[in-house]
């Protein structure tokens, strides 16, 4: 007989950073855990978990993981939307780690096996002018990786999405009432974009693979003439190069140029990508698990974009939790087109709270054999890091109009 889902509990945590987490458990005690976490919207999430889903999930089969998704989906009127989608991705995750531990295996192994060993993972790495890119390149070398995204400043600002002169670290998200502004300028970020990136290239050699993130601040015509300016640098891929919403006009980027594209970290669904991929105007799709309704939904838009030859490379910053990683990891060690998983790393407190099984080793990540997801929650430390308000910064143009972040 099937377990039962007996309770649904929703915890908001701030080791550092803002992070939901959804715990179910089931009428036989077993535990899932999910992650719920929209940077800046955090408490959004968690109330439409807590007020809306959860009281309807009480009493459901916990092993009916599809239903149970087409019913958080299909079942209301309102759908879609980063809200509802990490809700849904936060019960989907909670589930998967439920099936994995009742069977005593690692969720890869549900999803038809290892089609590989380890997967290739890429870090970040920040510096306001080349020489500083250069040593924080080289110690994300030196710290294993194979890949590296690479982001710097630019003449005349002060700071560049998460990139502050002499900042050791990259942390865009700010504390405090409302989010900070930033003054961002196209043309001196084109002009220095294929300078630092060709440099950088030279120093590092060609082993190194190299990714760079425009963040969605340019129109086509821009964006062509940057990933044209760096067929040179070969790059991995060129990320966001234009707003996500504008996908039929990435036909315009695609035609100027062979840089490999990528986008889709903000993307919900897979009606959100289906004619970038059945076009074939990205070469990666970088939707996130919890981002995107959970491992049932991932595995789909994979599925549909491995017909096209497009690639998976997810989303893995620092402000979904290390479930998320874990969730991402599992689907990517059982999917043929799953390319790379971004790791952007974690500060020591959340250790506390989240203990993961998932290995670094060598430049990949391995999500381990531990049952479930393999990754626990400690709700005592939880709890001693109550929420705090905080916000990703806007850009504004220099005349003052709003940029995309």
């Amino acid at each position: 007989m099937s377990q039962l889902i007996d309770a649904v509990d929703v915890i908001v945590t701030s080791p550092s950073r803002n992070y939901v987490v959804l715990k179910i458990t089931t009428s036989d005690g077993v535990v899932g855990w999910g992650d719920a976490t929209l940077n800046g919207r955090e408490l959004a999430v968690a109330s439409y978990l807590r007020d809306h889903v959860g009281p309807t999930l009480v009493g459901k089969a916990a092993d009916r993981i599809e239903d149970i998704w087409q019913y958080l989906y299909r079942g209301v009127y309102w759908r879609r939307g980063p809200v509802t989608m990490a809700a849904i991705g936060a019960v989907d995750l909670a589930l998967w780690d439920i099936l994995g531990k009742t069977l005593g295996v690692p969720v890869h192994r549900l999803l038809g096996g290892a089609v590989r060993d380890r997967i290739l993972s890429y870090t970040h790495a920040t510096g306001w002018d080349l020489p500083e890119l250069i040593d924080s390149v080289e110690a994300r070398r030196d710290q294993g990786f194979r890949a590296v995204r690479a982001q710097f400043g630019v003449p005349g600002l002060d700071k560049v999405y998460g990139v502050t002169r002499g900042a050791a670290s990259y942390e865009p998200a700010g504390r405090g009432v409302g989010p900070a502004e930033e003054t961002w300028d196209t043309p001196a970020y084109l002009r220095q974009a294929p300078t630092i990136l060709t440099g950088l290239r030279e120093h590092v050699g060609p082993d190194l693979h190299l990714l760079h993130d425009a963040h969605h601040r340019l129109n086509p015509t821009e964006a062509g003439r940057l990933a044209r300016s760096l067929e040179p640098v070969d790059l991995y891929w060129l990320e966001d190069v234009i707003p996500a919403e504008n996908q039929h006009l990435l036909r315009a980027v695609r035609d100027k140029t062979t840089t490999p594209l990528a986008i889709g970290e903000v993307f919900n669904t897979i009606w959100d990508c289906h004619e970038l991929i059945s076009e074939r105007l990205v070469d990666y799709i970088r939707t996130a698990v919890s981002h995107v309704g959970g491992i049932s939904h991932l595995r789909k838009i994979l599925a549909f974009a491995e017909v096209y030859q497009v690639k998976g490379g997810p989303h893995g910053p620092s402000d979904v939790s290390p479930i998320s990683i874990a969730a991402s990891l599992h689907v990517g060690l059982a999917t043929t087109n799953f390319a790379i998983q971004e790791l952007m790393g974690y500060g020591p407190l959340v250790s506390e709270v989240f203990q993961a099984s998932y290995r670094f080793d060598d430049g990949y990540l391995h999500p381990g054999d531990a049952p479930g997801l393999g990754v626990t929650v400690d709700e005592q430390a939880a709890a001693r890091f109550p929420y705090e308000q905080a916000y990703l910064p806007i850009a504004r143009d220099r005349d003052g109009t709003m940029k995309d972040w």
